[in-house]
């Protein structure tokens, strides 16, 4: 009878910290992080490996700029799911945004660490894309006495193509504009164009003319070639 009374006594507080979480992730949801942080902060106290509300917490601080605090959040998730493949491409990005952040020597010992992190979420998860791309800005931004590699970064590129055309197209276009081929890059952003037509693919070659070819008028046309495919 005593663990009825207690269980019964109980359940409130289980729902009120329910009601806090179901606010936080709406809160989330509409971008008012500082808002939500201390909400979810609250309910992992009392259910501390949670996993959502760490994943949760990890990508506010992201978007707070509180990389160390979205590094260790996400270490935590990668303790708690080691097989979870999106847990560790995010533990990489937050890695990348530290050293990006610190300047050469805190690149140069966190590089290691974040490629392993983004080879493991295409190891765990044979499709991640999102891992193919980072590891292709990783290969282009990486010195080559550290690993960079353009032939490396093409490698992804061309399993991006496979898995989704319209991701190699633009993974080939952005290697080709980092190397100032524009031309080339221009052509792979029209063949994603042609393949998907999103914003995104849209967005890509707009980017090229207006900002490196310095090509205005085709950036107007392209825009307006846009605007006219979504009103159709």
């Amino acid at each position: 009878m005593k663990n009825t009374y207690l269980f019964l006594f109980l359940i409130p507080l289980f729902s009120f910290s329910q009601i806090n979480f179901e606010k936080a992730e709406k809160l989330f949801i509409q971008e008012k992080y500082a808002l939500a942080k201390p909400l979810f902060e609250n309910y992992l106290t009392d259910s501390p490996n949670h996993v959502k509300t760490i994943e949760y917490l990890g990508d506010i601080s992201v978007h707070l700029n509180i990389i160390d605090k979205a590094i260790s959040y996400y270490k935590l998730l990668i303790k708690l799911k080691p097989n979870e493949a999106n847990f560790y491409y995010k533990y990489g990005g937050a890695l990348g945004l530290k050293s990006k952040a610190g300047g050469k020597w805190v690149a140069i010992r966190l590089i290691g660490d974040m490629k392993d992190s983004f080879e493991k979420a295409i190891s765990l998860k044979t499709n991640h894309l999102e891992a193919r791309w980072a590891l292709i800005e990783y290969y282009l931004q990486v010195p080559g006495l550290f690993g960079g590699s353009e032939k490396k970064a093409q490698n992804y590129a061309n399993q991006l193509m496979i898995l989704s055309p319209i991701d190699g197209y633009l993974a080939r276009g952005k290697i080709d504009e980092y190397f100032e081929r524009f031309k080339s890059a221009e052509n792979n952003y029209l063949k994603a164009i042609q393949i998907g037509g999103t914003k995104n693919t849209y967005d890509r070659l707009t980017t090229l003319y207006k900002v490196k070819l310095l090509q205005s008028e085709k950036a107007i046309k392209l825009i307006e070639e846009y605007q006219d495919k979504i009103k159709s």
